[in-house]
């Protein structure tokens, strides 16, 4: 495969590009009920990441490419099919080759998504089980 599939990049989990580290990347954001987040970014354009901190623990695989970690100086490169955990509180940046995809697991919010103005569905409450009904005009 050399791209995610369609159904993983719904437009509704678009990452804004605010939030992005890293020019030139792709990507998408799925939400935990306990507030962890996990990402999945295409890297079109060979790049830098900006120096940051979480205050949270943030686990990535390479699914395609390589990412170069930077680690208190140290250049730890991550190739396709290998994972690092950067624990919370650790400065880390990086380096990315164009075409590198990566997924991302975070124990916290990490990134906002763009905002669509679409009819979304709400939940209602019917007994012991949830019903999908469709957003009303309010």
């Amino acid at each position: 495969m050399e791209d995610f599939p369609e159904f993983m990049k719904h437009p509704a989990n678009r990452i804004v590009a605010a939030n992005q580290a890293t020019p030139g990347v792709e990507g998408f954001v799925f939400d935990g009920i306990d507030g962890s987040q996990m990402a999945f970014w295409t890297c079109r354009e060979t790049a830098a990441s900006a120096a940051h901190v979480h205050e949270y623990d943030e686990y990535m695989l390479v699914v395609e490419g390589c990412y170069t970690l930077i680690v208190n100086g140290e250049r730890i490169p991550v190739r396709a099919g290998e994972e690092y955990l950067i624990p919370r509180g650790v400065a880390h940046s990086g380096e990315v080759r164009a075409g590198t995809r990566t997924i991302h697991a975070f124990g916290g919010h990490r990134a906002d998504r763009v905002q669509l103005f679409i009819d979304s569905p709400k939940i209602v409450a019917t007994g012991q089980c949830a019903a999908m009904q469709p957003a009303s005009g309010s």
